[in-house]
């Protein structure tokens, strides 16, 4: 099948190299040719680098290089069966692209947004066509990560998301089923994680390496909200919070932390720039968290509170089967548990009691109980 890819940047070029792996010929177009450019180098690089460390045959990294051409000409999508979407996360220039592409791709070519939590609904609305337009969000880095979040938009023909479904798990991913809704799953049930995180610091009850430190020790997490945060980049981290709170009509668990918007506006966002809660310089001391036990596990329990309550809010209003909730936050960033199952572990009854422990202190909606936790509570109690 012949696939397009638009944008050759990380994501776009990690997505093509999935569907090259997979057998398909792949299209990537970037309207930069020095990007262009660059990202066909930086894919020869990769090639060569697996096949150093023995992941990859010389062969299988030669077959999966001679499947993807890098291109500045957008009329080169034209013969594509599929196209998929990998740019920059603003509606207005995504709107822009999907029209363009409504005059060169064939009317059976299905169209994908890989937004991370734009309204796909609002990305289909600019075609004529709108039926043939979904979402595919893969998760960075594409060609490791498991996971596809498949979402319809409000307008897309039923037929066409069965199909992407199976194209997923043609690809070799986890496809779980979304509604067209702020964040998707992941980027919705995971708020908690980073801005209960950012709470805790602008209360004052712990720095960062403590709080990190509290999630990957009683936790289990592989890194802590700084560093995490850290990791993917404050510019990027805050936008997407910035969008989901927008978009679910300013909901008060998703308020954007004024701390974060500091490093954004310093230019301090992260590994990348050397600087970010941490710092990254060769001369920086290494930051010492607390190892007071009590303070870490109370950090811990009200993050993962926070977790669950948003994971059985997602359940409760629809946004994804039980099963599709868990399995995306395990395999879409790497939970040591499903929230759901890990709220049936800790017991839904008194998840409910530190969700309204929480609620009595601070009197803040933020902190009000899932209904869902709530219902299971009383259907559970004896």
């Amino acid at each position: 099948m012949k696939t397009g890819i638009i944008g050759s940047g990380a994501m776009g070029s990690g997505i093509a190299q999935v569907l090259a792996g997979a057998g398909h010929e792949v299209t990537v177009y970037d309207n930069n040719p020095e990007a262009v450019l660059k990202a066909e180098a930086r894919l020869k690089d990769t090639m060569a680098l697996l096949t150093a460390k023995g992941k990859f045959t010389q062969e299988k990294a030669s077959g999966l290089l001679s499947r993807i051409r890098f291109v500045p000409d957008f009329d080169a999508l034209a013969d594509a069966s599929l196209i998929i979407e990998a740019i920059v996360e603003k509606l207005e220039v995504k709107q822009a692209v999907f029209r363009e592409l409504e005059e060169i791709a064939s009317p059976e070519c299905a169209l994908a947004t890989n937004t991370s939590s734009l309204s796909v609904t609002a990305i289909a609305a600019a075609c004529t066509h709108p039926g043939r337009v979904f979402g595919l969000h893969f998760f960075n880095p594409a060609p490791v990560m498991q996971l596809v979040e498949v979402i319809p938009a409000a307008q897309t023909d039923r037929d066409r998301i069965k199909r992407a479904v199976s194209w997923v798990k043609e690809w070799g991913k986890i496809p779980v089923m979304a509604r067209n809704t702020p964040g998707f799953i992941v980027n919705r049930v995971a708020r908690p994680f980073y801005s209960e995180a950012l709470r805790i610091l602008d209360e004052g009850l712990a720095d960062p390496a403590t709080i990190d430190r509290a999630m990957t020790h009683f936790g289990g997490f592989r890194m802590g909200p700084f560093a995490l945060m850290d990791f993917i980049g404050h510019d990027v981290n805050y936008a997407v919070t910035e969008s989901v709170y927008r978009a679910s009509f300013h909901e008060p668990r998703y308020k954007p932390s004024f701390t974060q918007k500091d490093l954004v506006e310093a230019g301090f966002l992260g590994k990348k720039a050397g600087r970010g809660f941490y710092d990254y310089r060769p001369e920086a001391p290494a930051p010492v968290p607390s190892e007071d036990g009590a303070l870490g596990q109370m950090i811990f329990k009200r993050i993962l509170v926070m977790l669950i309550n948003e994971a059985a809010d997602a359940l409760h209003f629809g946004i994804a089967e039980r099963e599709d909730i868990d399995l995306a936050m395990t395999k879409g960033v790497n939970y040591p548990k499903g929230l759901l199952a890990w709220a049936e572990e800790i017991g839904v009854g008194e998840c409910a009691r530190m969700m309204d422990e929480l609620y009595d202190f601070y009197r803040e909606d933020r902190y009000r109980c899932s209904p869902w936790l709530r219902k299971n509570a009383l259907q559970k109690a004896p």
